[in-house]
């Protein structure tokens, strides 16, 4: 009681009243002011400013029509072929030609297109069914590239034609090239096996990669091309693996809070 007596004697002498007030530090007021001015921004930016989600999907550039995959309907040994990569061949048109015992029998073309790959060549032997060719379907040598994706099955309700694409080539340096733009310009009703996409691609390698996570829905996005250069991805051929970004519907950062 003696301490606490002397303490509140002392708080009530007159030489502490005429101690001086501190004030805030010009440095603690500054931090003060910077402290509100994020916080203003960062509400203000919350209320007006837009988020856009992305998807991302493996894919592959490729023409609208896609590629067939062009097989022996016979089994011999190859003693002739009749085309190079990279030429356009007519709907049945001989490509190769095959010894049987019945004797030669030519494999023609399915269809019309471009030549992408020969898998056959002279001398070598195919059984019936074996893989010969890989042909583009493509009608007109102008026709636009065009990048398939195949989105996983479930994530395909949120995204709308029209939508915009970055494309990433995956053989050119996007620090350098930057990326492929396009819209979306249709969106699979339902999902592919893994027969459809080797059909369609004539590949049954990326089929399987395609599918590894289950069957997904093809998305064909159109491709704004910019002008080539070269190492560009404007220089990339068909059959390129690519990863699009699809920007989904924008949203107000406030609206996560929002119940």
């Amino acid at each position: 009681m003696q301490f606490r007596q002397k303490a509140l004697s002392k708080l009530q002498s007159p030489e502490e009243l005429e101690l001086p007030v501190r004030f805030a530090r010009p440095q603690g007021r500054f931090v003060l002011a910077v402290t509100a001015l994020v916080i203003t921004a960062a509400g203000f930016w919350a209320l007006t400013g837009t988020v856009t989600d992305r998807l991302t999907a493996p894919g592959i550039l490729t023409h609208a029509q896609g590629r067939y995959l062009l097989q022996s309907p016979v089994a011999g040994q190859v003693t002739e072929v009749l085309v190079t990569e990279g030429t356009r061949v007519a709907a049945g048109a001989p490509l190769v030609v095959v010894r049987t015992a019945q004797g030669d029998r030519p494999v023609r073309a399915v269809a019309g297109g471009r030549l992408t790959a020969l898998l056959a060549r002279t001398g070598s032997v195919v059984t019936t069914g074996a893989d010969v060719a890989t042909v583009e379907r493509v009608t007109d040598p102008d026709d636009p590239l065009m990048a398939v994706l195949y989105v996983p099955g479930g994530d395909t309700g949120s995204l709308r034609v029209g939508a915009t694409v970055d494309v990433s080539v995956r053989s050119a340096s996007r620090s350098t090239y930057g990326a492929l733009r396009g819209r979306v310009a249709s969106v699979g009703g339902a999902p592919q096996t893994p027969g459809q996409i080797a059909g369609f691609l004539g590949d049954e390698g990326l089929a399987a990669e395609f599918t590894r996570q289950g069957n997904p829905v093809a998305v064909l996005v159109s491709l704004e091309l910019p002008p080539a250069s070269d190492g560009s991805p404007r220089t990339a051929a068909s059959g390129t693996p690519v990863t699009g970004a699809v920007h989904l519907s924008a949203h107000r950062p406030v609206d996560w809070l929002l119940p």
